[in-house]
């Protein structure tokens, strides 16, 4: 998938549900939960249970959505998340290797950054966009914000510490998508299973982003 689809996909998503899973049967189980909820880009990080059988399997379960995996550490892992079935490909550190192996194979690489010159070296080398991370140790949404004046050209997905109450604020900063975890994915729900719960949770932050997508977006 070229730059520009990519970052067509986000703008028209805005949201990524990023899932981290102790056995696979539950990753799968988060996965349908936030599909069910209109969340259509699910990432699967590497950490967890099996997730090159996670990824196979969603790919086959939930064909309108993009299933992709994150948390890849290195070459190893990410040629098996591409063999795997991987639609997009997400790192927590900007590895060159790594960036061109994903360019190689047409699938969206986005590397994890934090400062300036960071967030530059991976575009320059040819990632898809990149992520902000972690965003909450470096001033949330107002970071995003401060960085649109010298940046504003790289799509930026911001993550760790994006929660369904700011999440909207994040956008608003001018982040392309976010990147949502733990929050939009509650232990207490985890653990009975409230997959229904989980899933209102998404409708509700998909009904939201849809709201401010008329307004970033008018035409789209």
């Amino acid at each position: 998938m070229s730059r520009k689809l990519w970052v067509k996909v986000l703008q028209q998503e805005r949201a990524i549900a990023v899932i981290r899973a102790q056995n696979w049967e539950q990753g799968c189980q988060m996965a349908k939960a936030v599909a069910a909820g209109g969340m259509k880009l699910i990432e699967i990080t590497w950490n967890s249970d099996r997730p090159e059988k996670t990824i196979s399997y969603l790919r086959s379960e939930l064909p309108d959505c993009q299933i992709g995996c994150g948390t890849l550490l290195n070459l190893e892992q990410l040629e098996k998340a591409i063999a795997s079935g991987a639609e997009f490909l997400f790192t927590p550190h900007v590895d060159l290797t790594l960036i061109q192996t994903a360019i190689k194979a047409n699938i969206p690489i986005v590397p994890g950054a934090l400062s300036p010159t960071e967030i530059v070296t991976a575009w320059q080398a040819g990632a898809s966009c990149v992520k902000v991370f972690p965003i909450q140790a470096v001033g949330g949404a107002s970071y995003i914000r401060s960085l649109q004046g010298p940046l504003g050209n790289i799509p930026l997905i911001p993550t760790g510490g994006v929660t369904l109450k700011n999440a909207l604020e994040f956008l608003q900063a001018g982040a392309i998508a976010v990147g949502l975890a733990g929050d939009l994915f509650p232990q207490n729900l985890i653990n009975k299973a409230d997959w229904q719960a989980i899933s209102t949770n998404a409708k509700n932050l998909m009904q939201q982003i849809n709201l401010i997508n008329m307004k970033l977006n008018p035409r789209s």
